[in-house]
């Protein structure tokens, strides 16, 4: 279980674009992200292979087109209980939502007809903050 891709956007409603690393900062999210704040939607994460499922239909998406701040391999994100821990590289990110509705000029809904970030996407907030990279392990501490 890795991180793929780390990605920011500075205003909301926007693909993300990958950087080489994001900063956390507990309580409040991704250093320079349009959603930090203190709420429960700091950062977002998708599996690699929710997205691969989608590339049958749109062969160019990459880190981001989501929106998602960091794009996971090898963890079954959508059906970690609420409440889960979990260890990304030095930082402690707590589930506290799966999955959202879609907004209404969601650019992938309306090239392919489809969103996977509402069903299989997943939202946390920062317990612990620092930096994440891509390669970085990612841990199940708590369920």
């Amino acid at each position: 279980m890795k991180v793929l891709a780390v990605s920011i956007s500075e205003r909301k409603g926007i693909k993300k674009h990958p950087v080489e690393y994001i900063e956390l900062i507990e309580d409040y999210g991704i250093d320079g992200d349009a959603h930090a704040g203190k709420w429960h939607r700091q950062v977002s994460l998708l599996g690699v292979e929710s997205m691969e499922a989608m590339k049958k239909k749109l062969p160019e998406l990459s880190a981001g087109d989501f929106a998602e701040n960091i794009l996971t391999e090898g963890i079954v994100l959508y059906k970690l209980p609420i409440g889960t821990i979990l260890k990304v590289g030095e930082c402690t990110l707590e589930v506290t939502q799966i999955g959202k509705e879609c907004h209404l000029g969601c650019e992938i809904r309306h090239i392919v007809g489809d969103c996977v970030m509402p069903r299989e996407g997943i939202f946390t907030k920062v317990i612990k903050g620092g930096k994440i990279k891509a390669d970085d392990k990612i841990e199940i501490v708590e369920k």
